[in-house]
């Protein structure tokens, strides 16, 4: 009888433990942290790329882009005890390939941009009781030159420096406005 009301303690405390929602407040603490990651993360590539702009162009920028934006990403991951992701259902970079939920979050965005709705950050657990905070990546005016349509908003010569560093890229064809894709941040405790 007291194996049983013992293994019948254990198995009740391994389901309390296994967390499946998170309460208004973690949400509400989780959203707050995420949004703040994801402006620092956008604030750091966007400025340094702008650098790149000014200084040479698409030509600089692209370069950049392709070798130093994950050792930038990789700073503010240690800072913040976190993994950050840009992904995409248009991919540049393969190592940015959307997970299967990443890219139910991007259809839901893609949905409520269709139906004019508000897009707002989303932030849940995973069957792992992993912490997941997403927001929107809305495309800017600045980015059409390299995401933009090729012949009309990307210069040929971007065009085969983007098609020399990233043979597989599908992150064209944007205008202003579009939905780039996601932050996808995933918190370590």
């Amino acid at each position: 009888m007291k194996t049983k009301i013992g293994i019948l303690v254990l198995i009740l405390a391994v389901i309390i433990s296994c967390k499946t929602e998170l309460t208004a407040e973690e949400k509400e603490s989780y959203s707050k942290k995420g949004v703040e990651i994801a402006q620092a993360s956008f604030k750091q590539l966007s400025s340094e790329l702008t650098k790149q702009m000014k200084a040479g162009g698409p030509e600089l920028a692209i370069p950049f882009c392709n070798t130093q934006a994950s050792p930038l990403i990789k700073e503010l991951e240690e800072k913040y005890s976190v993994v950050i992701k840009r992904t995409s259902d248009k991919i540049r970079n393969p190592k940015n390939k959307a997970t299967s939920r990443e890219r139910e979050i991007i259809d839901s965005y893609k949905n409520l941009i269709g139906n004019n709705e508000k897009l707002a950050p989303v932030v849940e657990l995973d069957m792992n009781s992993a912490k997941h905070f997403y927001t929107p990546i809305v495309l800017k005016s600045n980015c059409i030159v390299c995401h933009g349509k090729p012949g009309e908003d990307i210069a040929e010569q971007t065009i085969f420096l983007l098609e020399s560093l990233y043979p597989a890229d599908m992150a064209i064809g944007y205008k202003e406005g579009d939905l780039r894709g996601i932050w996808s941040v995933t918190f370590k405790n």
